[in-house]
């Protein structure tokens, strides 16, 4: 069976795309859609990645979103320093899983965004 070899795009609606991609590239590092299609686009690492549909009771966010989006990161404190000391409002999660430790923010749109640093078997790549 031919599959997918990972996720080749996130696309969703917003107020303002200009300032809103300024401040993913800013403040996350992720490299904004060239005006170019020769520039080329973000580069993530490869790693692990969860797929999942949740209901609306679940975590996506509240009654007023439709999706959230989970980065991964190799070093949480540091990424949550980084986003403190510009001003965001970031929630660690207290708990270590197994699966690794997660922290929590809002961008500027109100968007909800899961930052990830994976442990356990997720730094394993499992057979495919």
């Amino acid at each position: 069976m031919e599959k997918v070899t990972g996720i080749g795009g996130f696309f969703f609606r917003v107020k303002n795309a200009d300032a809103l991609n300024a401040w993913y590239e800013q403040h996350l590092g992720i490299r904004q859609v060239a005006e170019r299609d020769e520039d080329g686009s973000w580069w993530q690492e490869a790693g692990p990645t969860v797929f999942a549909s949740e209901s609306a009771s679940d975590q996506a966010g509240g009654p007023d979103y439709a999706w959230r989006i989970n980065f991964r990161v190799r070093d949480l404190e540091a990424m949550v320093a980084q986003l403190r000391a510009a001003g965001a409002a970031v929630e660690v999660d207290d708990t270590i899983y197994p699966n690794g430790r997660f922290a929590h923010l809002r961008d500027p749109e109100g968007n909800r965004i899961e930052l990830w640093e994976p442990a356990g078997a997720d730094l394993v790549r499992p057979p495919d």
